[in-house]
């Protein structure tokens, strides 16, 4: 099934845009896409010049724009824009490269007028390479 492009939900531009493509979506509860990392992103010439390495805090914001897609699929969310309220139990297993695709899920386990928790994960080749718990809260656009 051909979900819309990220750019079509969420308001991110590159350079700041970690999704390549939605492959699943039940709004709002969770979804799955995936980031195609390509070797000319700008960080990895700093992160690090003789061993690139995805910076973990980019893992789990391509989670959250996930999660941001997910609950900005949803009409009832119009106008509204989630924005980070925290983050916990973050854990990074795997160093990520250039090239490499990270496969990525969110579950948005509660939801309110205000804002909400979920988790995700990161994957590489089915290896874990992040997992994390967010919390958001919505501001109005």
């Amino acid at each position: 099934m051909n979900f819309p492009k990220p750019k079509e939900v969420i308001p991110h531009r590159e350079p700041f845009l970690f999704l390549t493509e939605v492959t699943q979506l039940d709004v709002p509860k969770s979804a799955e896409a995936y980031w195609q990392l390509t070797e000319s992103e700008e960080f990895f010439s700093g992160h690090f010049p003789d061993f690139p390495t995805l910076p973990g805090v980019l893992m789990c914001e391509s989670i959250a724009q996930l999660g941001a897609y997910t609950l900005l699929s949803d009409q009832t969310f119009d106008g509204l824009l989630p924005l980070f309220g925290g983050i916990d139990n973050v854990r990074f297993r795997r160093r990520v490269s250039p090239g490499e695709r990270l496969d990525l899920s969110v579950e948005l386990s509660r939801i309110s007028a205000r804002g909400g928790k979920g988790s995700g994960k990161a994957l590489v080749g089915g290896e874990l390479a992040c997992s994390c718990d967010l919390m958001f809260v919505f501001a109005t656009v």
